[in-house]
């Protein structure tokens, strides 16, 4: 198990639940539209936010934004350490830094020490494609060793000084090279982990890649906090976290819709069925599984762990619940039927 830190009132590690992270992509000193972005991306699920802070002014705005979020902040930091020291002192819930690009030790030390007395833990962020140039000179390219080398290089100047309030990150555009250094950084340590894929592209691929990296390693055991990184609005990385925890089993809330496959024997528009029931239903806390099948003969018996489905046949259909026959019905009550009885769990 991993050693626990604290995001303002988000436990990290440590058995904690897995949390969800998105970036707002708003310019910081725009307050009130960074404000209006991190609402929606509470409503949506997020439970810890991050923003970048690349200067002073952007730093005077994180503490406004700060005093009246709904979520607890995260300031980005690269190059200017001052941004990072006044970041702590304007309300940020955790600091993330990169200890190699903040200039000399004196300065790593100003803020660990600034963080230390605001009791804020720290993100060691190590990228593949922003490695120290004697690691790639070592290992020739970004490898899993070098992105692990690289991270605890990070973690011993932050201990040097006293500072064990840490999480780490080693993101990669590659799916099998960041699995690879969470890994090996996981057989090593007991650093907390935030686990993304970066750079992964447009909402679909996007989505795809973070569901492998991040996915797979949650099944493995390993992570602490995600975020889905994406070319998109930040409220769909947060739908496709959520999405990727509860395919993992980490997240019960909320409805599990399965739905079958469509094939010669499907006599109803199921697709269009299934897209319609997974909206009905996007609001819906109850942690049950609701199926939607496309054959009378086979439906039921297929999905007989859902708590409730409906299945078509040839213009009409049946509802059932944990595979026992209820009701037959038209196709057309199929989905008021099944909403019905959901409204009764």
């Amino acid at each position: 198990m991993t050693k626990q830190i604290k995001v303002g009132s988000v436990l990290v590690g440590g058995g904690a639940p897995v949390s969800i992270q998105s970036m707002c992509n708003t310019k910081t000193t725009d307050v009130e539209g960074s404000l209006s972005q991190l609402k929606a991306l509470c409503t949506a699920g997020c439970e810890i936010a991050r923003l970048t802070v690349p200067n002073l002014e952007a730093a005077e705005a994180f503490g406004k934004i700060a005093a009246r979020s709904p979520l607890p902040l995260v300031a980005d930091i690269h190059f200017d350490y001052r941004c990072a020291i006044a970041a702590a002192e304007n309300g940020a819930a955790k600091i993330r830094i990169n200890p190699g690009n903040i200039g000399g030790e004196d300065r790593v030390r100003a803020v660990v020490d600034c963080c230390k007395a605001h009791h804020i833990p720290i993100r060691v962020g190590v990228n593949g494609g922003s490695l120290e140039k004697e690691l790639l000179e070592k290992y020739g390219h970004p490898t899993p060793e070098a992105l692990v080398e690289s991270a605890f290089g990070h973690i011993r100047l932050l201990e040097k000084y006293g500072f064990y309030d840490t999480c780490v990150s080693m993101k990669s555009s590659s799916v099998p090279l960041m699995m690879a250094a969470y890994r090996l950084f996981a057989s090593q340590s007991d650093y907390p982990l935030h686990v993304g894929v970066t750079e992964t592209g447009t909402e679909y691929m996007g989505t795809v890649k973070s569901a492998m990296g991040i996915g797979g390693l949650l099944c493995l055991g390993i992570g602490d906090t995600i975020r889905v990184s994406l070319t998109a609005d930040p409220v769909k990385e947060v739908e496709a976290g959520k999405a990727i925890l509860k395919a993992a089993g980490l997240r019960k809330e909320g409805v599990n819709v399965v739905s079958c496959p469509t094939c010669g024997r499907t006599q109803i528009d199921l697709i269009g069925l299934a897209n319609r029931v997974e909206a009905a239903l996007k609001d819906c806390k109850k942690p049950i599984t609701v199926a939607v099948m496309g054959c009378i003969v086979n439906g039921p018996g297929e999905a007989r762990e859902a708590d409730v489905g409906i299945a078509g046949g040839d213009g009409c259909g049946v509802l059932f619940v944990k595979g026992e026959l209820k009701e037959k019905l038209p196709y057309d009550e199929l989905l008021p039927a099944l909403l019905r009885y959901v409204d009764t769990l």
